[in-house]
């Protein structure tokens, strides 16, 4: 069994474009679709940061389900192509870890939710917000040649100290 890693990182404010996908936790399947499409569109993007990382970001704003972005860093020149979507994340601290292939994505959470609660840390939470997840944002750093069946990415959990 591998050691399980965490590290406490701080990482500069960024701008992603791509696509936005919200629903329930029984409509997921459809959210497959969305990040197959945006890794197939990202050649749209002229100024992506690194094309070969797709980011995955999730805020669980609904108790029946969770919003997603699937999109890639892009510099300020970027343009918006039709049907994508913008965010501006702010310089922000995470929890980073890293899923590995074979394990089980539950688990992974699992074991961060626990050791946050272990931890001088928690996760950070927009004050003007309603959140339905013990961890309410969930950023993935999805390399291009993951197997999509058996995925492995990075975790990057924002925190703030409790």
């Amino acid at each position: 069994m591998e050691q399980v890693t965490y590290k406490i990182i701080r990482l500069p404010a960024f701008r992603a474009a791509g696509l936005k996908w919200e629903g329930s936790f029984t409509e997921v399947s459809n959210l497959k679709d969305v990040i197959h499409s945006m890794s197939e569109r990202v050649t749209e993007l002229d100024h992506a940061v690194d094309p070969n990382m797709q980011l995955g970001l999730s805020y669980h704003l609904r108790p029946d389900g969770f919003m997603h972005y699937s999109v890639y860093e892009v510099s300020q020149d970027q343009q918006l192509p039709e049907g994508m979507v913008e965010l501006q994340v702010p310089e922000m601290t995470y929890l980073w870890t890293h899923h590995n292939k074979g394990e089980d994505i539950g688990q992974t959470y699992f074991k961060i939710s626990n050791w946050l609660e272990e931890s001088e840390y928690e996760p950070f939470k927009e004050s003007d917000q309603i959140y339905y997840d013990s961890l309410p944002l969930k950023f993935e750093k999805y390399p291009r040649d993951r197997d999509l069946q058996d995925p492995h990415f990075e975790i990057l959990i924002p925190i703030i100290k409790k």
